[in-house]
C-alpha cells in the first residue's frame, strides 16, 4: 500500500536520561532511522542539568531552568518514554527490568544513568542527609530548605570542586536571605586535591571570603538529626546535610554481568561494554583505553559518536571511535555571579568568566527548549473538497479524544430500538447493556483506545481501567474480559515483545479488579489500539443514569483535564511533570469508589469522551432533571487550566462544546467539555449522605469533591 508505515524490526533502549542520551534523542528527532523503535527509560519526566545546579542554589536560576523535559524530548524524537527506575538487565534474555511493570526487550541498549553521591557506609546519612546526586531530588530539597524561615545551618561533605561550588552557593544564597547560620565544608583528606595549585589557592580564598568554614582531615562518625558528629568528638550542628564526596555507580550494575571497574561499566573506544550490544556513556562508564575524570564535557562529546554507533549497530554499518580530549576547560562557580576558569595550569577568575559559563550553560539548555518544529505533511495538489477541514490544524488526539462526537453518534444511531429478546433490559443512554442469564443479571460493555502514550504497559493499564469504568459505574463486579488489539507493523520478535508487555499488564489490572481475560483478537494496522469487552455481575441493585432526583448532590471522584493535557503533549507543549501526574491519575482504578457509592447513588456514570458536561447532561436527560454545577468546585488536573487559557483544546472539544452552546465560554468552563480518558465516577447521591460518602472516598484515596446539585426542571446543566 502506498504510504503505509514501514515495519519496525529493531529495539534500541536508552537506559537513563543523562546528557549524552538527551543529545542523542534530539539528534534522532532531526533524522529518525526507519525500522528502529527507540525507547527511553528514566525514573523522572525531567532530567536535571548539573552545570547550572550551583547557580540555582545561589539563586541565579529558577528551578525550571535546570530541567530537560524528557516527555517533550521523547515526543520530538518519536521515542516511547517509560517512567521508572531500572533495577537490572538480563543479558541472556535481552531484557531490562523496571519494578512494577513487565520487562522491556532490547536488541541494542545504552546506559547513561549517571552516578550518586549517597554514602551508604556513613551511619545516619541515609536517614538525615541528602546526596547532591541525583540532582533532581537534591534540587527539590534545597528549594524547600532555602524558603523556610529563620537562620539555617548547612554542612557539605566532600571538599572537591563540586562540594566547594555547593558550599559557596549556599553561603551566598542564605546570606542574601538573612538566613546565614553558617555553612561548613568537610573533607576526610585535603580539600580540592584534584585542582592545580593556583586554582586551589583561589578557591580556598573564595571559600573564606564567602564565610564557609572548611574542615580538612575531618573524620565523620555519624550524621544525626542535629548535625554531624566527628570522630574527635566535635559536633557540627546542621539543619541540612548534603554529600558531594566521590562518585558511586548504581548498585544494580554489580549484578548486570557486564565487566566493571570499581563498579563502573568498562567501555572500549566505540563506547561498547563487554557485551557488544550494550553501550555505556557519561559518568556511569569507565573508558578503559583513555580513562578520564567524571565530567560533563566528555558526556556531551560522546553524543555524536554514540548516535552513529547505535545506528550502525542496527544497520550493519561501520562504527566510529571516540577520542576524548586530554584536558578541558573547567568553569567553577564562586557563589555570586563570578566564576573561576582553569585549563593547562592557567587560572582566571571574575564576573566575565561567569558570563561565559552562563552563556555556555544556557545555550546548551536552549537546544532542548527550542526544539525544531517539524514541517506538517503537504497535502496533494489535487484533492477532494473539504480535506483540509477534515484533517484539522493539529494532530488527532489519542485516548478518548479520538472518539466520535456525541452529536454525530446520536444522529447516526438514531433512537435505540426496543430489544428483540426478553433477557435484555433496555437502559437508554447507558454504555453497558443489562442482561439476564440463568437468573443472574449481568452488564456488558466494550471500549477501546487509540494510542496516546508510548509506554504500552501504561497505555494498557489506562485502557483497561477506562473499559472497566462502565462496569463500575453501574455498581457491578467485573467478571470476564476479552482483549482486542491492533498492533503496528513490526517484525515477529518485536510483536512478541509488545504483546508480552500488553497482556501481562492487562491480566494484572483485570485480575486486581476481579475479572479474568478469557480470549480476544489481535491484528496489524498503522498504530497501536487497545480495547476490551467486559461483563460484570450485578449486585442487589443496578445504578443507571435515570435515577437522579431534585436535591441530590453531585459528586466527582477524579479531577478533569486529561484531554487537553494529552493533546498538548502530542504537540510538545505540555510540562513533563503535568503529564506524569495525569498518567498516574488516569491509572487509578475506580472499583473501590464504586463499592462505596453503589448502595447510595441514585444515578452514576463514568466521565470519559463527552466530557464532564456531556456525561452530566446524560444523567439529566435520563432522569428528567436539571443540574446546577459549581464551576469553581470542579477539580482540575495540574496544568489543565494553564493550557486551556493558552488556547489548547483536544480535537474532540468542538463536538462536545456544540452540545451545550449556551454555556459560558471561558477556559475553565471549556474544560467541562474536555474528553477524559479513564475519568472518575460522576454520581448523584442524597444530600443527607453526601458528607459521609465523601469521607469514605477520601479515606480510600480518592480526591472526591461535591461539584453541584440536581434540580427540578427540563434537562440542562447550569453553572453557578
Amino acid at each position: 500500500m502506498i504510504g503505509a508505515p514501514l515495519p519496525l524490526t529493531r529495539d534500541i533502549v536508552l537506559i537513563g536520561g543523562g546528557h549524552t542520551h538527551a543529545l542523542v534523542l534530539r539528534m534522532w528527532g532531526m533524522s529518525p532511522l526507519a525500522g528502529a523503535r527507540l525507547t527511553l527509560i528514566d525514573p523522572s519526566p525531567k532530567a536535571t542539568y548539573s552545570g547550572m545546579l550551583p547557580g540555582f542554589v545561589a539563586g541565579h536560576y529558577g528551578r525550571d531552568d535546570l530541567d530537560i523535559d524528557l516527555v517533550r524530548l521523547a515526543r520530538f524524537a518519536g521515542a516511547r518514554l517509560i517512567l521508572g527506575a531500572v533495577d537490572g538487565i538480563d543479558l541472556v534474555a535481552r531484557e531490562v527490568h523496571v519494578p512494577g511493570r513487565p520487562p522491556i526487550g532490547f536488541d541494542i541498549a545504552s546506559l547513561d544513568i549517571g552516578i550518586t553521591s549517597a554514602m551508604p557506609d556513613l551511619p545516619g546519612f541515609a536517614e538525615h542527609g541528602i546526596p547532591a546526586k541525583p540532582l533532581g531530588r537534591f534540587a527539590a530539597r534545597w528549594e524547600a530548605f532555602r524558603d523556610e524561615d529563620g537562620p539555617a545551618r548547612a554542612v557539605v561533605i566532600g571538599a572537591g570542586v563540586a562540594g566547594a561550588e555547593l558550599a559557596m552557593a549556599m553561603a551566598y544564597s542564605l546570606r542574601g536571605r538573612d538566613r546565614n547560620g553558617g555553612v561548613t565544608l568537610l573533607d576526610h583528606d585535603r580539600a580540592l586535591a584534584g585542582t592545580g595549585a593556583g586554582a586551589r589557592a583561589r578557591l580556598l580564598a573564595e571559600l573564606s571570603r564567602q564565610g564557609v568554614t572548611l574542615l580538612e582531615n575531618a573524620k565523620i562518625s555519624l550524621v544525626g538529626a542535629e548535625g554531624v558528629q566527628l570522630a574527635d568528638g566535635r559536633t557540627i550542628e546542621a539543619d541540612l546535610v548534603t554529600g558531594a564526596a566521590g562518585a558511586r555507580p548504581a548498585d544494580w550494575l554489580s549484578q548486570s554481568g557486564l565487566d566493571l571497574d570499581h563498579g563502573f561499566v568498562t567501555v572500549d573506544s566505540r563506547l561498547r561494554s563487554s557485551d557488544p550490544e550494550v553501550f555505556a556513556v557519561g559518568d556511569c562508564a569507565h573508558m578503559v583505553r583513555n580513562p578520564r575524570p567524571k565530567a560533563g564535557v566528555y558526556a556531551v562529546r560522546q553524543a555524536p559518536v554514540l548516535l552513529h554507533n547505535l545506528r550502525a549497530a542496527v544497520t550493519g554499518g561501520q562504527m566510529r571511535a571516540y577520542q576524548p580530549q586530554k584536558d578541558y576547560l573547567k568553569l567553577i562557580s564562586l557563589g555570586q555571579k563570578s566564576a573561576l576558569a582553569e585549563r593547562l595550569g592557567l587560572t582566571l577568575a571574575g564576573t566575565w568568566m561567569w558570563r561565559w559559563k552562563d552563556h555556555i550553560d544556557t545555550k546548551f539548555m536552549r537546544r532542548f527548549r527550542e526544539l525544531p518544529v517539524m514541517a506538517a505533511p503537504v497535502l496533494p495538489t489535487e484533492r477532494t473538497l473539504g480535506m483540509a477541514d477534515a484533517l484539522g490544524d493539529k494532530p488527532m488526539c489519542g485516548g478518548c479524544g479520538a472518539k466520535v462526537g456525541r452529536a454525530t453518534l446520536r444522529g447516526a444511531l438514531g433512537p435505540e430500538p426496543a430489544p428483540a429478546r426478553e433477557d435484555i433490559t433496555p437502559l437508554p443512554g447507558d454504555d453497558a447493556a443489562l442482561l439476564t442469564t440463568g437468573g443472574v443479571r449481568q452488564v456488558m460493555t466494550s471500549d477501546h483506545l487509540r494510542t496516546f502514550w508510548g509506554d504500552w504497559a501504561v497505555m494498557t493499564r489506562v485502557a483497561a481501567i477506562h473499559a472497566l469504568g462502565d462496569i463500575w459505574a453501574m455498581g457491578a463486579t467485573p467478571q470476564v474480559a476479552t482483549a482486542t488489539l491492533i498492533l503496528p507493523r513490526q517484525s515477529n520478535r518485536l510483536q512478541a515483545r509488545m504483546l508480552a508487555e500488553i497482556m501481562t499488564t492487562a491480566r494484572e489490572v483485570m485480575g486486581q479488579a476481579g475479572a479474568a481475560i478469557v480470549g480476544g483478537h489481535t491484528s496489524l494496522g498503522d498504530e497501536l489500539t487497545v480495547g476490551f469487552t467486559l461483563t460484570g455481575i450485578c449486585r442487589d441493585r443496578v445504578v443507571t443514569l435515570g435515577g437522579a432526583r431534585a436535591g441530590d448532590v453531585v459528586l466527582l471522584t477524579k479531577p478533569i483535564g486529561s484531554g487537553v493535557l494529552m493533546a498538548a503533549e502530542m504537540q510538545g507543549q505540555a510540562d513533563g511533570d503535568w503529564i506524569a501526574a495525569a498518567l498516574e491519575q488516569m491509572a487509578q482504578p475506580q472499583g473501590a469508589a464504586s463499592r462505596i457509592l453503589v448502595d447510595h447513588a441514585t444515578a452514576m456514570t463514568d466521565v470519559t469522551g463527552f466530557g464532564l458536561a456531556g456525561h452530566l447532561m446524560n444523567i439529566c436527560e435520563a432522569s428528567g432533571a436539571s443540574a446546577r454545577l459549581d464551576l469553581d468546585a470542579v477539580p482540575l488536573m495540574e496544568g489543565a487550566l494553564d493550557l486551556a487559557t493558552a488556547g489548547l483544546r483536544s480535537s474532540l472539544f468542538a463536538d462536545n462544546r456544540a452540545s451545550l452552546p449556551e454555556m459560558e465560554h471561558t477556559p475553565r468552563a471549556d474544560l467541562l467539555f474536555d474528553p477524559q480518558t479513564a475519568g472518575g465516577l460522576l454520581a448523584s447521591v442524597p444530600e443527607a449522605e453526601a458528607d459521609t460518602l465523601l469521607g469514605a472516598l477520601s479515606a480510600a484515596g480518592y480526591p472526591a469533591v461535591r461539584i453541584g446539585v440536581m434540580r427540578e426542571g427540563p434537562p440542562r446543566v447550569v453553572l453557578t
